[in-house]
């Protein structure tokens, strides 16, 4: 009986280890889909591995992180990424790294990054940063949490949750940001709603944003800069 009941206990630990380590693999980028012909085929779940016998320690080395970016527009920010399109040794390690530079009252504007938890630390300026939660229950408001950053603070944005910075100062600012993916993404909110190709029916965003067609038309026909 005893023996019974230690087989049983090892089958449902069995079972159980089993159903905890069996999930797919988390995408590398938007969409992947499935095609039977390789010779179709041009992405896999992150990029095709090099031959070891052909790497290099180039593979693993970026140089421009010194440079600051260009800040002359709209939003007043560059974003310089180190990822895995420029970075290859990344491939599979799940980390990026990004430098944000940020002019006087410059915005990096609300985005999402749907594939990374972004961990922010400021070198210089004063910085306002923030997320916003995702969709609580009825007849309650999304939650936003706010910071004032110094030079040596850092902060945590969560994965895919809607988040900014906005240089409060008037000098410049700068802040590295580390990824928890070699390839994050990035969803700026206005660029991908009022910015989309082809436009989203101006119907779904006045209905949507409770404003009038007219509005809506005029967001969408202005130039939406994206600062990455």
């Amino acid at each position: 009986m005893a023996f019974k009941s230690f087989v049983l206990t090892i089958a449902i630990l069995a079972v159980v280890t089993s159903i905890s380590h069996a999930s797919d693999p988390s995408p590398l980028q938007d969409f992947c889909v499935a095609v039977n012909d390789s010779m179709a085929a041009v992405f896999v779940n992150g990029k095709f591995c090099k031959d070891p016998k052909d790497v290099t320690a180039d593979d693993f080395f970026k140089s421009d992180l010194n440079v600051p970016g260009n800040t002359s527009n709209q939003l007043g920010s560059a974003v310089t990424a180190a990822n895995v399109n420029n970075l290859p040794g990344l491939n599979t390690l799940g980390i990026s790294l990004a430098r944000i530079d940020y002019a006087p009252y410059g915005l990096n504007p609300p985005h999402t990054h749907p594939r990374a938890t972004e961990f922010l630390v400021v070198l210089e300026g004063t910085l306002y940063v923030g997320f916003v939660l995702s969709n609580p229950g009825p007849n309650m408001k999304n939650k936003l949490f706010t910071k004032i950053l110094h030079a040596g603070d850092v902060f945590v944005f969560p994965i895919g949750l809607i988040h900014f910075q906005f240089n409060v100062g008037k000098t410049k600012a700068v802040a590295f940001a580390g990824l928890s993916s070699q390839n994050p993404g990035v969803i700026t909110i206005a660029n991908a709603v009022f910015g989309s190709d082809p436009p989203i029916n101006d119907d779904v965003l006045a209905k949507a944003f409770q404003v009038d067609k007219k509005v809506v038309d005029y967001l969408q026909s202005q130039f939406w800069w994206d600062n990455n």
